[in-house]
């Protein structure tokens, strides 16, 4: 049995990413309701927008979603008190110290994953109780790790470090991506970019279009003075690389950024000074599909692959 879907009591060990401007609750219901985990972002929610997004989940959806929490949201108590109160199963934590929350919601009975980009960190999370690890890899959207080590790479290590369930992230969209990344240890996926270029993400269509037209290497990682963070190459990508390149500080990188950045580009669609952040796996996607229709073709392409590969055995 695999232990992620034990753990979170789903039909496919599939989870969506808790993406800002993304991951509203048509989403997250969406992939609970197609089989696999929904996750609603709360990073871009007011405490009471993200009452409202849980409450709706729970009316579409018939099947376990889950809350993404970044630990650096300033209005973190307050978040997590709607999370307890409202008697959501599973939260996943990311962007701080585990040991900060993991303990608290634990006692209200609630499953704790946590993200990491780090052997280091997946010891951390270890210590502080949590049920299960995501490992993110360099090829990610939006915040990423400073280590910049690829999913190929971090998968591995991080189970080697650790005994914990493990869901790998960052640039798996695909059935074979999935399949890639359990022969390297993983026991589940998170996927971002390909539900974030679904019918139901709450990105703006002008940026979905925008992203199935990228090419390889049309998004490369920013803003490594703040946070490093995954963006398209667009005006703004241009005015911060020409602002690093020029040795700007980290306050002068902050002036740049601006406050709601990322929700111009994201959710209302403003292409030119707006913060794109989507992740690698964007470029070999060509359509915008329903959840339904990108699950089948994960979970048909993953059971292909491994047929494919039964009779691929090596002799000794």
């Amino acid at each position: 049995m695999n232990r992620i879907c034990s753990l979170l009591n789903i039909k496919y060990p599939v989870i969506s990413g808790g993406m800002i401007w993304c991951s509203g609750w048509r989403l997250a219901s969406a992939v609970s309701n197609a089989g696999g985990l929904g996750l609603l972002g709360a990073g871009s929610m007011y405490p009471d927008v993200l009452r409202e997004h849980i409450q709706k989940t729970k009316a579409a959806a018939n099947k376990p979603f889950g809350v993404n929490v970044p630990l650096l949201y300033p209005q973190i108590e307050e978040i997590m008190k709607i999370i307890i109160d409202e008697g959501v199963k599973v939260v996943f934590t990311s962007a701080g110290n585990p040991k900060t929350w993991t303990q608290t919601l634990k006692s209200e009975g609630i499953i704790v994953v946590h993200v990491v980009a780090s052997s280091k960190f997946a010891g951390k999370c270890e210590d502080a109780g949590v049920d299960a690890i995501v490992a993110e890899g360099f090829e990610a959207g939006g915040h990423n790790g400073r280590e910049e080590t690829t999913t190929l790479t971090l998968i591995p290590q991080i189970r080697k470090a650790t005994t914990l369930p493990l869901i790998a992230a960052g640039g798996i969209g695909t059935g074979r991506g999935m399949l890639a990344a359990m022969a390297l240890g993983a026991e589940g996926v998170q996927i971002g970019t390909r539900f974030a270029l679904s019918e139901e993400s709450s990105a703006h269509d002008l940026f979905k279009q925008k992203c199935i037209s990228l090419n390889e290497g049309d998004t490369m990682l920013s803003l490594k003075k703040l946070a490093p963070t995954r963006l398209v190459k667009n005006e703004f990508f241009q005015q911060v690389e020409q602002a690093e390149n020029t040795g700007a500080s980290a306050e002068e990188m902050k002036v740049l950024l601006g406050r709601g950045r990322a929700k111009r580009g994201i959710f209302e669609g403003d292409l030119t000074e707006g913060e794109l952040e989507i992740g690698q796996i964007a470029s070999y996607i060509k359509t915008i599909d329903p959840v339904d229709t990108i699950m089948n073709e994960i979970i048909t392409e993953y059971n292909e692959a491994i047929e494919a590969l039964s009779g691929m055995k090596l002799p000794l």
